[in-house]
């Protein structure tokens, strides 16, 4: 007697990847935040790393949310294809910005790799986004640091002094100046209106 025999693969869509319909490609992305650092040391790795393109964004602030280059990156990645990044912080603007992506790469079956950091979700290990949590407090850390300095240079732009405020008035550094251009010895002028030498000189040399 023939027996039939039923196999259930309604749950196999879920387990295994949908074949590429073409070569899986490398696609690389790399960033400076200023137009007088240079891509090579990212490039040259990324091109180590066997990726088949690679974009660029330079002059490109971490706080900047308009990125061709990484829009492009983006736009070129298909199914079973691999992100490959120098440095997570050179792609993501933030801890939020950074989840989201992975979240649509893991949708997309779309791979991630960081060569820095050991990240490859292309290997069993790397599939787990355990593995890849200790990265994301580094990323946030180098996106906070270069927030502020490119806060900074901006306030500079603008005009805005920097550092700790002046100790002494403007009145008060007028009379100092005049006391000096006097020949009044400075420790004596700096007793008067209570501050050291040092803070003195600094003042009445452009606080």
């Amino acid at each position: 007697m023939t027996k039939t025999v039923v196999f259930d693969i309604s749950n196999l869509s879920q387990t295994i990847r949908k074949p590429a319909l073409y070569d899986m490609a490398r696609i690389g992305y790399a960033r400076v935040s200023t137009c007088e650092q240079t891509l090579d040391l990212q490039t040259d790795a990324l091109k180590a790393a066997n990726c088949d393109r690679i974009f660029t964004d330079k002059g490109i602030s971490a706080i900047a949310k308009s990125r061709p280059g990484f829009k492009k990156a983006l736009s070129s990645l298909r199914h079973g294809d691999s992100l490959v990044l120098w440095k997570m912080d050179r792609a993501f603007r933030s801890l939020r910005h950074a989840l989201d992506i992975l979240d649509h790469f893991e949708r997309d079956g779309i791979d991630f790799m960081v060569l820095t950091e050991g990240i490859d979700t292309t290997t069993p290990m790397g599939r787990c986004f355990f593995q890849i949590r200790n990265a994301f407090g580094e990323l946030e850390r180098n996106l906070i640091s270069e927030r502020t300095v490119a806060g900074l240079a901006a306030a500079r732009k603008r005009g805005v002094k920097l550092g700790r405020p002046c100790a002494l008035t403007p009145k008060q550094i007028l009379d100092a100046r005049r006391r000096k251009s006097a020949g009044e010895d400075m420790s004596v002028i700096a007793e008067h209106h209570r501050v050291n030498v040092r803070t003195l000189y600094r003042a009445v040399n452009g606080c």
